[in-house]
């Protein structure tokens, strides 16, 4: 044993791989409906192992810290500058209403109970479960005029306060959202949610890695009817109207064409339809003599996922992009902010939305290229960009403005998060540079906030046990309190001062809390993936003020 703790004090970085691995396993844990998470769960593994005492250089948690807030910032780029345009005005009012009403709680909560400016801001963190709180305070507190040691136990209190008041904050805000929220607004959720879907014709998105056996879209063969002998394939495609029907191929005789919409169709030929399954198989149409014919339904059909960039098909609804560049194209997954939406005729289109569109090659290839940029499959991360985007966001950040005897500044990892947001929205418009792959985005994302939050475990570990027995009983009524009193208080004022429809206004609040366990519990209530249509904007927004909740809750409890 005494080989192995000298192995660790040695080589810190087998300690931090220890603390993760320990810390994904307890974040798997699930009580219930309660899942502990991998934050939560490293967090308290960096403790357990920080009881070694184990000495990690601070550069390493900032390191990983930037990191992580680059990649939120790039993720919610597009929603952030989305919500500053006056069609997201009621979302953006609801966050600003519930951030702002959060660090009035949280900060009259933890004056009142006479707690330090640690306990105050791992409080904040841990009731909306906004772990950048936790790095963006302690920065703050790093620089304030203090003895070393006084800096220290304030730092060690945040992850403190973060791990009681997460435990509380989250079940409690998951339940109220989902449960009592619906009541407290006298509402049927699943009601609301079916009335919803009839007015926007949204179809709900099926579950992450679960495909239908059902396809809605089919590519048959058909002898064309006599009829249509002499029609163009425009006319032909015409004569289902309002269905939307494409002709893909014509077989005449030993030839075949590419079916051009002013090519003139003739008794005898073959033609490939591409269609929705009802279309085909209702009765009167005269496409009624099917043909097998490998060669001719013999052609490159893709599903690629397009950029929408093009200022032209931005904030229209699908119905009017489809009728003007969807010819031969299916829609099958539309992607707002890493959140899959519903979507029908007529969601309403925003830049930096990905559209999985699938079809024949070069149907959608067209498509992808009249609507934006079409993101080919790649594992590629473009690192260029990823390293000067921290960097430039580290230059403005170290900037400071003195506020008395306290330096304000965005600080490094502040900068990384407001040129994430920037390039991110960059991407957004010019996306033939800056990729960074799904894969990638997840472990600058998870696995850098999870080793900033182990070794802010490792470094509080001596003391966590200590901190937790002064002041832990306090905090589960406190962090009850600072959690929940946001949440109805947004609620109250978005459905009868905002007037918003019940399944988006719950949506909207989860994101703004950045709640998204909550987010699921409200689409599970509503049996509906609604609610995800007002969590986009708000989560954005709302990643932005909580963060800048650090360094303002140290200088209002100054």
């Amino acid at each position: 044993m005494d080989w192995f703790v000298t192995t660790l004090r040695e080589n810190p970085e087998l300690a931090i791989f220890l603390t993760l691995a320990i810390g994904f396993v307890l974040g798997r844990i699930r009580v219930g409906s309660f899942k502990l998470g991998n934050v939560v769960g490293t967090l308290l593994a960096g403790v357990l192992v920080g009881q070694l005492e184990i000495p990690v250089a601070p550069v390493v948690k900032m390191t990983f810290f930037a990191l992580f807030l680059f990649a939120t910032g790039y993720k919610v780029g597009p929603q952030f500058f989305r919500g500053l345009k006056k069609a997201a005005l009621p979302q953006l009012a609801l966050t600003v209403v519930l951030c702002v009403t959060s660090l009035i709680v949280a900060v009259i909560a933890s004056k009142l109970m006479g707690y330090d400016v640690g306990t105050a801001a791992g409080l904040v963190a841990g009731a909306f479960t906004e772990s950048t709180i936790i790095g963006t305070a302690g920065n703050t507190i790093s620089r304030l005029n203090l003895p070393e040691d006084q800096k220290a136990a304030l730092l060690n209190n945040i992850p403190v306060a973060y791990a009681v008041s997460y435990l509380v904050g989250t079940g409690f805000v998951v339940w109220f959202l989902s449960s009592l929220a619906p009541r407290l607004m006298k509402v049927d959720l699943k009601a609301e949610s079916r009335k919803l879907e009839a007015e926007s014709g949204s179809l709900s998105s099926p579950e992450s890695g679960v495909q239908s056996a059902y396809r809605e879209w089919v590519i048959r063969a058909f002898r064309l009817p006599d009829a249509l002998a002499g029609c163009r394939v425009a006319e032909a495609e015409a004569s289902f109207a309002p269905a939307r029907v494409f002709v893909q191929r014509v077989r005449r005789g030993s030839e075949l064409l590419e079916a051009a919409p002013d090519l003139v169709l003739r008794s005898g030929d073959a033609v490939v339809l591409g269609a929705r399954r009802q279309v085909l198989l209702a009765p009167g149409h005269g496409f009624t003599e099917e043909v097998e014919d490998r060669e001719l339904l013999d052609f490159p059909v893709v599903a690629y996922d397009v950029v929408v960039t093009n200022r032209g098909a931005v904030e229209r609804t699908l119905l009017s992009l489809a009728e003007q560049h969807g010819r031969g194209v299916a829609l099958l997954r539309l992607v707002r902010a890493g959140e899959e939406i519903p979507f029908g005729p007529g969601t309403t289109v925003d830049r930096g939305d990905i559209l999985r569109l699938a079809g024949a090659q070069w149907d959608v290839e067209r498509a992808g290229k009249e609507l934006g940029y079409i993101e080919r499959p790649s594992s590629e991360t473009d690192i260029v960009f990823v390293g000067l985007g921290i960097l430039l966001g580290g230059l403005v950040g170290g900037l400071t403005l003195m506020v008395g005897d306290l330096p304000l500044s965005l600080t490094a990892s502040g900068g990384a998060l407001i040129m994430g947001l920037v390039f991110g929205w960059l991407r957004s418009v010019r996306p033939t540079f800056g990729r960074i792959p799904e894969p990638a985005l997840w472990v600058f994302d998870s696995v850098g906030l999870a080793v900033f939050i182990g070794v802010v475990g490792i470094g509080a570990g001596p003391s966590f046990v200590a901190g937790v027995r002064e002041t832990g009983p306090s905090l589960l009524v406190v962090g009850l309190l600072v959690a929940l009193t946001p949440h109805v208080v947004a609620v109250l004022f978005g459905r009868y001062v905002l007037k918003m429809n019940p399944v988006i206004l719950l949506g909207a609040c989860a994101g703004a809390g950045t709640a998204t366990a909550a987010l699921r519990a409200v689409q599970d209530e509503a049996q509906s993936k609604l609610p995800v249509l007002g969590y986009t904007v708000p989560y954005a927004v709302g990643n932005i003020l909580l963060t800048a909740w650090g360094p303002v809750i140290v200088l209002l409890m100054q």
